[in-house]
């Protein structure tokens, strides 16, 4: 199940879209503005700031680009707190106000002021429709205020699919699937399931979900429509046994699961609970091939080094048992 976007996630998406060119300056602080400019697409935005602050506060495009450098420099509240001081300021079709709209849009989002960022995003969109980032914001910024015909109209925009269509809702339940809403998710797919019942990653998103709230004869259901549209769908498989692996069903777990690494071998997760079904089938020997396969695709895998190291315990292995537990007590961060 995929878990919630943090700010700090959506951080990589927002620096990307939020350095709009600035109208050529000419009048007052030329060099200042200019060098202050450099230095933020240089990734300074502290000593553009210190530059920004000796100046003459009276240009307003002084007091734009520190709201701007504030921003790049991670401090969401006095980018907030410049650039809303400054925004009546600055001409309606300049540069600088679109920039320092959407900067404004971001800063807010990133603050956690989700609902205050919209009006923002939404005012910039319009400058920019075309600008799929900025649609993809907005859409995010619906999605987490539950405006779920707005979040699937922006994303229809984002992937230039038809607001209506079964796509859009395709996209938009994945997307409310990321956020945790789970409610506005399941609308969505079945929504997107009634308009085309063979709908590729549907059923296997809405059987994600039922499995991940422990629903299993009903996530299997779904796991297998998809199956049924898409016979190569790996990660199906691998859910599906999972399922099979809850329900200690062990050789019904390892089919499924063997099929899924046969279409995607470099996954390390079905190994691990490969791993797990051979130990319980008394299969010790496959069993350390599988734990041993999903550390060679995931070095970093601590339930692998644990399981691993359990089963050399197990087999009086004791001093290759230890290294491994060793291992994943580091990957946890039991020792530094």
């Amino acid at each position: 199940m995929q878990r919630r976007w943090t700010a700090s996630t959506f951080v990589c998406l927002c620096l990307a879209v939020a350095a709009l060119p600035a109208q050529t300056v000419t009048p007052a602080q030329p060099a200042t503005l200019a060098e202050a400019r450099t230095l933020i697409d240089a990734g300074k935005p502290a000593a553009a700031i210190e530059k920004l602050r000796s100046s003459d506060g009276g240009d307003p495009r002084i007091a734009e680009l520190l709201g701007v450098a504030y921003y790049h420099a991670g401090d969401t509240a006095r980018a907030i707190a410049t650039l809303s001081a400054v925004l009546p300021r600055l001409a309606a079709a300049s540069a600088e106000r679109k920039e320092a709209v959407q900067v404004l849009g971001l800063s807010h989002y990133l603050a956690g002021h989700i609902a205050e960022s919209i009006p923002y995003l939404e005012e910039i969109r319009e400058t920019g429709p075309d600008d799929m980032k900025l649609a993809y914001a907005l859409a995010m910024a619906y999605a987490q205020t539950r405006q779920a015909a707005k979040a699937r109209a922006s994303i229809a925009r984002t992937f230039k699919v038809p607001e209506d269509s079964a796509s859009a809702y395709l996209l938009t339940g994945q997307l409310m699937n990321r956020l945790e809403l789970e409610d506005l998710a399941v609308a969505s797919l079945k929504e997107a399931l009634a308009k085309d019942p063979r709908l590729p990653e549907a059923h296997f998103l809405l059987g994600q979900i039922a499995v991940f709230r422990s629903r299993l004869d009903e996530g299997l259901a779904l796991l297998r429509a998809e199956l049924a549209i898409n016979p190569a769908h790996g990660m199906a498989l691998y859910w599906i046994g999972e399922v099979h692996s809850r329900q200690a069903k062990w050789p019904e777990a390892i089919a499924a699961l063997q099929q899924s690494i046969w279409i995607n071998p470099y996954f390390s997760a079905p190994y691990i609970l490969l791993g797990k079904a051979y130990s319980k089938t008394a299969q010790p020997g496959t069993a350390e091939e599988m734990f041993r396969r999903a550390i060679q695709y995931d070095p970093n895998n601590k339930t692998a080094h644990y399981l691993l190291g359990q089963l050399l315990q197990q087999a009086g292995r004791i001093e290759e048992a230890q290294k491994e537990l060793a291992i994943a007590a580091r990957l946890q961060g039991d020792i530094k």
